[in-house]
């Protein structure tokens, strides 16, 4: 047999090598999930459509209730302004980060991310036959308008934004995303904005580049604000050209989202936000507590401002991984994010306190 060479060329993730290699006893800071269960009325929403047998397909764009609802929280928390037939509802947001690069990557094309960023958006530019441009990041490991805007050519067919961001946990300011978004529609390219961290913010606010600019294609998920990570929800909003172009691939390769997977998701988005409250201030405390603890044992780090993850400078990334692993505490090397991450190692505090607290032990020894 022979394979396509842009595929064969991907490398496998390196959060899921660690993860996958996780030791009995160790403490497990690789993977970015939370540790919470998804609340009792999801679950209990997604039980009754189980029971009302709502296990056939439904609408490629999903189910109209889930996509009103969508619009509905676009409005009210992002202050955006969409139609339901601008919505797309999709297997987690990995699907939807596909489909909008796909969807504006002709072979040869460049796709601007974070570099270090999150450990996805490289590979799914190069299945789309494009070339992932990885974009230095600034001392407060944000991406700089004036950098990207030098990484612009003629082959520029679109910018990734991620705040908050994976790995680093660093939220863009306003200015910064309007920038980001201007630049974007001044150049005529696609601006792909991925908010699954959005409800994790400790400082500052969340700010979608879809209010400034007319070339935003808004990636999102109920993965991470209702600990729904298996349950494979996200969904995209998009101008309706945009809309057109992404469905001819997810009609095809998933011709829809689940359906018990949408329901729960309706009963997520519309009902009450409490569960979510709890989550980011459980996170918060988890975040100030490791923050003092790698000072205490000198590590340099920038304090992140949103997401669960810290990335903390440690000279050679998977050298110190290593160390720390055989040591009982499993981190992903920074060089997992990017060439620019090789100094660095990610550490996901969404574990229990008592873990974190046994990880700061650990490190202690190999520090």
């Amino acid at each position: 047999m022979r394979f396509a060479k842009h595929i064969t060329e991907i490398e496998s993730s390196g959060i899921r090598k660690c993860f996958d290699g996780v030791g009995p006893g160790a403490v497990n800071l690789s993977i970015g999930q939370p540790d919470f269960d998804t609340p009792g009325h999801i679950k209990e929403a997604a039980i009754k459509a189980i029971e009302q047998g709502m296990t056939g397909y439904t609408p490629n764009l999903g189910i109209p209730e889930l996509r009103a609802a969508i619009c509905e929280k676009l409005r009210r928390e992002n202050g955006l302004t969409f139609s339901p037939d601008q919505i797309m509802v999709t297997s987690g947001a990995s699907e939807a980060l596909f489909l909008a690069i796909a969807a504006v990557t002709s072979p040869g094309d460049e796709v601007l991310m974070p570099d270090p960023g999150f450990v996805s958006y490289r590979p799914l530019v190069q299945a789309a036959n494009g070339r992932p441009v990885g974009v230095h990041l600034d001392h407060e490991l944000k991406l700089s308008v004036d950098t990207v805007a030098e990484h612009i050519t003629p082959k520029t067919s679109a910018i990734i934004v991620n705040s908050p961001a994976n790995p680093t946990g660093a939220v863009q300011s306003e200015s910064e995303i309007r920038g980001l978004a201007e630049l974007a529609d001044d150049k005529g390219i696609a601006l792909i904005s991925d908010e699954v961290y959005e409800h994790f913010i400790y400082e500052g606010e969340h700010v979608s580049p879809a209010r400034y600019g007319e070339n935003v294609i808004t990636v999102n998920a109920v993965s991470k604000t209702y600990a729904m990570t298996g349950w494979r929800l996200g969904y995209l909003a998009a101008p309706p050209e945009a809309i057109d172009v992404m469905l001819k691939i997810h009609q095809y390769i998933q011709a829809c989202a689940s359906s018990i997977s949408q329901a729960a998701a309706l009963a997520a988005i519309t009902g009450p936000q409490d569960c979510v409250r709890e989550m980011r201030e459980s996170f918060r405390r988890r975040r100030d507590m490791m923050i003092r603890g790698l000072r205490d044992l000198g590590l340099d780090l920038v304090v992140p401002k949103g997401a669960f993850y810290i990335f903390p400078r440690v000279g050679d990334g998977d050298e110190f991984a290593a160390r720390l692993g055989a040591a009982g505490v499993i981190t992903v090397p920074g060089s997992a994010f990017g060439v620019n991450g090789k100094p660095h190692i990610r550490i996901s505090y969404a574990v229990s306190e008592d873990n974190l607290r046994l990880a700061l032990e650990r490190m202690k020894e190999v520090v």
